[in-house]
């Protein structure tokens, strides 16, 4: 006979209460931890999309990267900017509170920007730009625990968000172009104590380890990751995109395939053992790294698929199972690839900047489809020679000028054939999270600033809204209280590119914007 404590008849009750009220959460930066980011909502559709308004918006900076995923759990949503950990309420835009991480580091950070968080047993987990994993209490914003688990003097940072594995919080160092050797890691979520870690740069006598021909490269090889990762719960399966090599320009001086950069990296969750992997480039001397989180998904047969797009400009279909490429198709202006050498300057579509960023594909289940966001831009890339590796520094080993041209386009192609069915043009790059719904529309937007829905079946544009900031982060959507919401980023100021213009903020979108508490106008206080 099934018994119930006092606690697991009030949080019954709690979960049926909310069931009844159809209130939604978004758990993973993607969704679900599948990747597929897609919500099956229907109250906004392609009948009333047109009549969407804004809820409200809170500034949360006056500048500086705002690239990071949206969770949405029980009324909160919660995000971060390079340096705060905020929680915002999910229908008003009121903070409610926000922690800020300083930086420990005298000698500053490699980089500034952070993708976001996961959310396991009432605490949040994130990087920070000067190698640090926070643990932070989800209901009073207070730290919790704090460990060192990178070095910023060599380039290490951790941008992308963890993801959350039976008691383990998984995240990978970032910095591939500094010439870091790249590595995923497993710690305990209560203790912070690590539990495993896979080089994603493999030495000595790890596997892999001979496609470093010149072998001492290997110690700056690169290989980061720097967004998020994908699980399959019921195989125990990590499906970890790697970047590139380093130095980026020069292949010529680690001959070889270079392991496991550029390719999709499939590890045992509870190990960190190696189980498969498919490389996309090897030798890579052109900046195409695979940054965007994988996306799992059955096609028509059934048969177990991971969809990925990388800088390339492709977006890859491979059987699961086989581990065979079941199809790859361009996603935006792809030319014939030129090997880089010597000095020589050559024109590469797409380069460093182009092909899918860090927000990859999502899976439309009403029409059987993947839709994924592009960048279309070209770049001429230049090699030095006098590259010599300084560690802790921009290892580009030469350089790059952007074409002036640049857009961007969101795809749909059939997910058993990869075959097109329609593209949208974006007046700028597409680099935010693109989110597919039971109403069949599209959420998605550009760094221009505009907030875009789509017909998903047409891919026909039903709504278009400046929202005053590039949009470069999570779009996502959810119900609360019988009301469906899309809340996103706007104001992504990055110290590179995709965005200049507009100050970080959160922004929520719905049919109707009445008996909705206004957005607060006091300051937000630390915890």
């Amino acid at each position: 006979m099934r018994r119930f404590t006092a606690l697991g008849l009030i949080l019954s009750v709690f979960s049926l209460s909310a069931a009844a009220a159809g209130d939604t959460q978004w758990l993973s930066y993607n969704g679900t931890v599948n990747g597929q980011r897609f919500a099956d909502l229907n109250q906004i559709s392609t009948d009333n999309a047109s009549q969407l308004v804004e809820v409200c918006r809170a500034k949360i900076d006056e500048g500086g990267a705002f690239q990071t995923g949206l969770l949405q759990l029980d009324g909160v949503l919660y995000f971060t900017t390079a340096s705060d950990t905020l929680a915002v309420d999910a229908t008003n835009c009121a903070i409610r509170w926000r922690h800020h991480y300083a930086t420990e580091e005298p000698g500053g950070t490699p980089f500034l920007v952070n993708r976001g968080l996961a959310a396991a047993n009432g605490k949040l987990f994130r990087g920070t730009p000067d190698g640090r994993l926070l643990a932070i209490d989800m209901t009073t914003g207070k730290l919790v625990w704090k460990f060192q688990v990178g070095d910023p003097s060599q380039g290490e940072f951790f941008s992308a968000a963890p993801q959350i594995y039976e008691g383990l919080v998984i995240i990978g160092a970032a910095g591939g172009d500094w010439g870091i050797r790249g590595r995923v890691m497993a710690f305990d979520t209560e203790s912070g104590r690590e539990i495993w870690r896979f080089y994603t740069i493999p030495r000595d006598d790890e596997p892999g380890a001979d496609s470093w021909k010149n072998a001492p490269s290997a110690r700056y090889g690169g290989g980061g990751t720097w967004t998020t990762y994908t699980l399959d719960m019921s195989a125990g399966e990590l499906f970890v995109p790697v970047g590139n090599p380093t130095p980026d320009l020069m292949p010529g001086q680690r001959p070889g395939t270079n392991l496991y950069t550029d390719s999709l990296v499939v590890l045992n969750a509870a190990t960190g053992k190696l189980k498969w992997y498919y490389q996309l480039i090897s030798n890579d001397g052109r900046d195409l790294d695979l940054g965007a989180a994988p996306m799992l998904y059955f096609n028509g047969k059934g048969d177990r698929m991971v969809a990925f797009g990388g800088k390339d400009g492709y977006l890859y279909g491979v059987n699961r199972e086989t581990h065979k490429l079941a199809f790859k198709t361009p996603v935006t202006t792809v030319t014939k690839p030129t090997v880089i050498a010597n000095t020589k300057s050559i024109h590469s579509c797409p380069g460093p900047l182009g092909g899918t960023e860090w927000n990859g594909p999502a899976f439309d289940r009403l029409h059987n489809a993947i839709v994924i966001g592009t960048v279309d831009w070209c770049t001429t890339l230049t090699p030095s020679p006098t590259f010599a590796y300084k560690p802790g520094v921009f290892n580009l080993g030469g350089s790059f000028k952007l074409d002036d041209k640049h857009t961007g386009w969101i795809m749909s192609v059939d997910a058993d054939t990869g075959v097109p069915r329609w593209k949208f043009a974006t007046p700028s790059p597409q680099v935010s999270g693109v989110t597919p719904t039971g109403g069949s529309v599209v959420f998605a937007g550009d760094i221009e600033g505009n907030f875009f829905v789509l017909d998903s079946h047409t891919g026909k544009s039903l709504y278009q809204k400046a929202t005053g900031g590039s949009v470069a982060g999570g779009v996502i959507t959810y119900m609360r209280a019988g009301k469906q919401y899309v809340a996103l980023t706007s104001g992504n100021v990055s110290r590179i590119t995709f965005g200049a213009i507009g100050s970080p903020s959160l922004v929520l979108y719905a049919l109707d914007a009445t008996n909705t508490p206004p957005a607060p106008t006091r300051t937000a206080t630390q915890p």
